[in-house]
């Protein structure tokens, strides 16, 4: 009688098999959309869905009274596109913006290396950095009504240099001055940002430049800024993007008045839709800035993919 090996089943077989690679990547993948699905759905509610609807009223004409809505193409865009006012708005936008990033990085390098400086006491860079931040924690309301005051006839301002200018109120001096008050508002963004990045720069490198006969300009140029030049980047096309949708600062300070020498890209949507009462117009200067806007935002999301 010949004797059989028996092979002992396999005890996956037993319990049925187990599951497929591709199931369990699945499996994992419903899961995780499962936990985002909240967020997802809010986002499309909130934002999604408002875009879409708001793209669409840019193509309308009468959409108060949806009985009344009827296409009208292209004819909203050529409107705006040739109205004087949306290009005036444009270029103070424009100005506005681009002042303001370029002495936001000035000042917040400048402050962060002063306080990143082995020259000042821990307890005076204490200070120097409550002090500084300081306008960061105001609101655009506060800030508003701060500078308002301040820059009145019968203020402080006016007081100390013996004067009674109308800040706000003068056409040649409003626009200037409302990029003034965003600058300071601005800054203490970028200066704790680059003290971040100046305080994660290895030593060594300095030491290693100072070894090698560089000056202190020197090694700022080509040790400091090369290192920063990522986080420089990323902070001044966030801030191009926060600046020219500025609107709150603008509306309570000067309302983009005197005339319209501070009417920026915000003021002028919001006095289309809300003081002309014109939504289909103001739909289509919205659609242009979330545009203007997306072009920034594509050169930063694809910044940050090259930074990782």
């Amino acid at each position: 009688m010949s004797l059989r090996t028996v092979t002992p089943p396999d005890p996956e077989t037993l319990l049925g098999g187990a599951p497929p690679r591709k199931r369990r990547q699945l499996r994992r993948a419903g899961e995780s959309y499962g936990f985002l699905a909240p967020t997802l759905i809010l986002l499309f509610v909130l934002m999604i869905v408002p875009i879409v609807m708001v793209i669409g009223y840019s193509f309308q004409d009468n959409v108060i009274l949806k009985s009344s809505s009827e296409f009208t193409g292209t004819t909203n865009y050529v409107t705006v596109l040739t109205d004087p006012a949306f290009w005036k708005a444009t270029g103070n936008t424009v100005f506005f913006s681009t002042v303001s990033v370029a002495v936001h990085l000035v000042l917040g390098l400048t402050f962060a290396m002063l306080l990143n400086s082995p020259l000042i006491s821990v307890t005076s860079r204490a200070v120097f950095r409550a002090l500084y931040v300081l306008p960061w924690l105001f609101t655009a309301a506060v800030i508003a009504v701060l500078w308002r005051m301040l820059l009145s006839p019968n203020g402080i301002v006016n007081f100390l240099l013996n004067t009674d200018v109308e800040w706000l109120a003068d056409p040649q001096l409003a626009l200037g001055t409302v990029t003034f008050i965003n600058i300071w508002a601005g800054y203490p963004f970028f200066m704790v940002s680059l003290l971040a990045g100046l305080q994660g720069i290895p030593q060594d490198l300095h030491e290693a430049a100072s070894i090698d006969g560089a000056s202190q300009v020197q090694r700022f140029w080509n040790v400091t800024i090369p290192q920063l030049r990522p986080i420089i980047i990323s902070l001044v096309l966030l801030d191009l993007i926060w600046t020219s949708q500025q609107f709150a600062l603008i509306w309570l300070t000067t309302g983009g008045g005197p005339i319209d020498v501070t009417e920026m890209l915000s003021t002028y949507t919001y006095k289309l839709a809300f003081a002309n009462y014109d939504f289909s117009l103001a739909a289509t200067a919205a659609v242009l800035i979330l545009l203007m806007s997306m072009i920034l935002a594509v050169l930063y999301v694809r910044h940050q993919k090259a930074r990782d």
